[in-house]
């Protein structure tokens, strides 16, 4: 199991060898540092944490750099799913990763918190069609309409309205590695990975 934390700088286009154009990903990857391999004996679940970057220590509670050693920037759990705990045996704790970890072609699964857009409607946050502008309509295009259910005298849980976008931790499956600058640590990926310039990307292989 390959796995490396990164940070979104921006999309682009890449040629493949067949002359596609494919929509593009770049992430810069920082070295990280393996700080702790959880087990099922010591923890109840296997797992692999990884620590990258750098923070003012004045930034960082006593408890983090006891942890860690240093006042690092991120930190990241990896768990390997269930009946592949074998995939990160020989892993050790303080061994460093970089890009190198990654190759053209590897199907990986990227996470990552979506860009916030405030509180929204519902024709925007839901797809709402909105109102018809006749029949004497004037302010109520983009209205959600009757939220109530007959009967019952209140609205139920669950439906759909207004309130906060984004923000949120999403996953997105079936994206590629298209290419590896070791020299930079840049890793391009293959289509749109959640978030704004700056955020940070989880990055882990599924082959």
């Amino acid at each position: 199991m390959k796995f490396i934390l990164g940070t979104k700088t921006g999309m682009t286009q890449v040629f493949d060898n067949e002359g596609v154009c494919r929509a593009a990903t770049v992430l810069k990857v920082e070295p990280a540092k393996i700080s702790q391999v959880k087990t099922s004996e010591t923890d109840g679940y296997v797992a692999v944490q990884l620590a990258s970057g750098e923070q003012k220590e004045h930034r960082v509670s006593k408890a983090v750099k006891g942890h860690f050693g240093s006042a690092v920037a991120n930190a990241r759990e990896f768990r390997p799913r269930a009946g592949e705990e074998s995939r990160i045996e020989g892993v050790e704790k303080g061994s460093t990763l970089d890009a190198s970890a990654f190759e053209a072609g590897d199907d990986i699964t990227v996470s990552a918190i979506s860009k916030g857009k405030g509180f929204q409607g519902v024709v925007k946050r839901h797809g709402f069609a909105g109102g018809r502008r006749s029949h004497g309509q004037k302010h109520s295009e983009r209205e959600p309409g009757s939220i109530g259910a007959t009967g019952i005298g209140h609205v139920l849980k669950g439906t759909r309205m207004g309130g906060r976008m984004g923000s949120d931790t999403v996953t997105v499956k079936g994206l590629k590695v298209l290419q590896v600058n070791t020299d930079e640590n840049i890793i391009v990926v293959s289509g749109a990975v959640p978030g704004r310039k700056g955020t940070l990307v989880e990055v882990y292989s599924t082959n």
